[in-house]
Order: structure tokens, then sequence, then C-alpha cells
């Protein structure tokens, strides 16, 4: 047989007009189905998380790769129909009823300031006058700015809530593909997205490298993070007796995500609901019990920010917070609050891969200047250098 190639070879006008072709008809589909699009990005999320312990399983144990996933997924549908039994329509009335009440004290702050407006306020031997300020101006501002963030989450809320069955859909069709996309690969990294361009083995390698570093340092580490910001909320808030302490922990750990407003929005939150709730232990006045609450938030995030986040972050995302708070809300708008989970990440992929074009269309090495990736360290030296560390920055401090 024959086996010449007589393929004529494209010349760069018809490279161009496909390549432009292809990239329209994916933008299309994009637009078309892109609905569709945040529980695909989840599907490869839970799939890339779930790797290394399929993978630590299969080891291990002895037992084949399939059975391994198998095995993972089970207890995970397990773990879920447990959280449904015990809490998850309690978590979600919770929250509601957060919303509700944040809306409330909004209308009873923006009222308390229209009163205390043009009185001399005592405080210990110090007199505040508010005689010649119109507080009831920034109330009516903070109302403003806050009634369609608030409105566009309760209405969130009341669909995930009133949709159940859709919900359900939406998280087994998650479960059924990332289960199907880990067990037939074989390892991801191994049996997916394998692209070979010739000549540029060693690039794809490299930049390969630099996106497993970039996601597997990020989703690991912030969900670490986020798991434990709300676990130690929920433990402080319900030990002060704050109302709807499981919904604000939620909230403290979501926040993580996002710089700066994040913080500043748990923050206030935190000190509306605490002001203006029945409940106050001891008889503390309202505005000492608020700033008690705020203080503790405070020095959690401090510590966070401060002792936690830099070890198990490791540096892995080098781009600015400014910058992250930009791409959050951009992703917001596009994805939901999938597009915040995934704005750092996504924001530094961006600026990798930017990276590298921008160097290569000016002829210059696209690796020049960037640092060589280490090898990943397993799970236990992690935790290992993690503890070490944060022992040597206690005993600095």
């Amino acid at each position: 047989m024959n086996t010449t190639n007589t393929s004529p070879r494209w010349n760069a006008p018809i490279k161009l007009i496909v390549a432009l072709t292809l990239l329209a008809i994916l933008a299309g589909l994009l637009i078309r189905f892109e609905n569709i699009v945040p529980p695909l990005i989840l599907v490869f999320i839970l799939a890339y998380l779930l790797n290394p312990v399929a993978n630590f399983l299969s080891t291990r144990l002895h037992i084949s790769w399939q059975f391994a996933v198998t095995l993972i997924y089970a207890v995970i549908v397990l773990a879920l129909l447990g959280l449904l039994t015990v809490g998850g329509v309690g978590v979600v009335q919770q929250v509601q009823s957060l919303i509700g009440l944040i809306q409330q004290s909004l209308v009873n702050l923006q009222n308390t300031l229209q009163d205390i407006s043009g009185k001399v306020i005592p405080i210990g031997p110090f007199e505040v006058d508010l005689r010649k300020m119109d507080l009831s101006v920034i109330g009516n501002q903070l109302l403003g700015a806050a009634q369609p963030l608030i409105g566009n989450t309760g209405n969130m809320l009341q669909t995930v809530a009133g949709g159940a069955a859709n919900f359900l859909g939406f998280t087994v069709f998650v479960l059924l593909e990332s289960y199907f996309l880990l067990a037939g690969s074989n390892g991801i990294g191994k049996g997916l997205l394998q692209v070979n361009i010739p000549g540029y083995e060693s690039d794809l390698a490299r930049m390969s490298q630099g996106l497993d570093h970039i996601w597997n340092a990020f989703l690991r580490g912030q969900i670490l993070i986020m798991g434990l910001a709300a676990v130690v909320y929920t433990i402080v808030l319900s030990t002060l007796g704050v109302n709807y302490a499981l919904g604000l922990a939620l909230l403290a750990g979501l926040a993580r995500f996002v710089p700066y407003f994040g913080s500043f929005t748990v923050w206030s939150t935190l000190f509306l609901v605490s002001f203006f709730q029945a409940y106050r232990p001891f008889g503390l006045d309202p505005l000492v019990y608020a700033l008690i609450v705020v203080g503790l938030a405070w020095l959690i995030d401090m510590i966070i920010d401060n002792f936690v986040a830099p070890n198990v972050m490791a540096r892995a995302l080098k781009v600015h917070p400014a910058a992250v708070l930009v791409a959050a809300i951009i992703g917001l708008s596009l994805l939901g609050i999938l597009g915040v989970i995934i704005a750092a990440p996504m924001l530094a992929t961006v600026q990798l891969i930017g990276r590298y074009f921008a160097r290569k269309l000016f002829d210059l090495d696209p690796w020049d200047g960037l640092e060589e990736i280490p090898s990943r360290p397993s799970l236990r030296a992690q935790l290992r250098n993690w503890f070490s560390s944060l022992r040597t920055k206690l005993k600095i401090s």
C-alpha cells in the first residue's frame, strides 16, 4: 500500500482562516450553551482534586484505579446524603433568614442614624457633637448600595430552595461526569487532554507544569483555608451567642476567595447582626457587643492571613490582590459564585499564557525570568513543613 502523503499542505492564510473559524465556532457554542459551562468547570475541578486521592488509594491498597475511584465517590455520595439529612434544609433556611435580617438591619440602621443626628452623645468623659451632621444621608447611601446585592443573593437562594429538583439534577450531573472522567483517565495527566505538537513538547510540558502548580496550590490550599475559617467562625460565633452562626461562618469561608472586599463584607454583616439581635450575653450594650464580635472576627482573619495562608498557598499565585478583586467581579457576572471562587487561579492562568504568547511574538524566550517550579512534596511532607513553619513563627512572635 502506498504510504506517501498526497494531502496538500496548508499555507499561512488558510491556517489563519481555519483557526479563526474554529475560534468563532467555539465562542458561539460557549454563548449558546453558557448554562452548562459552570457545571463542566466543576466537573474538571472535582476530578482534578480527587485525582491524588485515587492515586493514593490505588497505590497503597493495591487495588485497580477504577475501584479506587468508585470507592471515593461512594463515600462522597454517602456523605452528601448524610449532610442533607442532618442539616441541608436547615442551612438554606438559616441563610435565607440571615439575608432577611440584614435587610431589616439596614433599615433599622438608617432609622438609628436618623435618630442620633442632631444629638450630643456622651462617651465616658468625652462628648460627640452630632448636631451639625446629618447621618441619615449615610444610612440612605448604605441602604441604596446594599439592597441590590442582597436582593440578588436572596433571589438566588430562593431559586435554589424552590428548585430542589434542578439543584439535585445539577449535583448528580457533576458527580457522574467527574466520576466517568476520573475513572476513564487512569490518572489525570496520563490519559486526559493529551496535546502533542511537534517541536513544542518542551513548552507544553513546562506550561502544563506551571498550570498544575497554580491550580493545585490554589484549589487545595484555598479550600483548606475556607474550611478552616468556616469551622473557627462557627465555634467562636456560637460561643458568643451570635444569631445565624452557621450561615455567617459559611459567608466568612466564601469571603476568603475575595481579597479586601470579602473581609469587609463579613465584618459589616457581623456588626449588623450582633448590634440588632435581641439576645446579648451578660447584658452587654449593643455597640460594645457588636464591637467585640467584629474584633474577634478581625483577629481570626489576621491569624489566617499572616500564619495559615502564607504557608498553605506557598506564594503559588503571584497576582496582585487588587487584580484578583477585579477578576472576581468579572467572574461573578460570567459564572456566578463559581466565577468568584476561581477568579484568582484563572487570573494567574491568563497571566502565564499571556506572558508566553507575548514573549513568543517578540522572539523572546518565554520561560526566561520564571522560577523553576519545584517538585510537589507529599501530603505528609507538606503538613510537616507547615507545622514546623507555624511553630517557628509563634516562637518569634
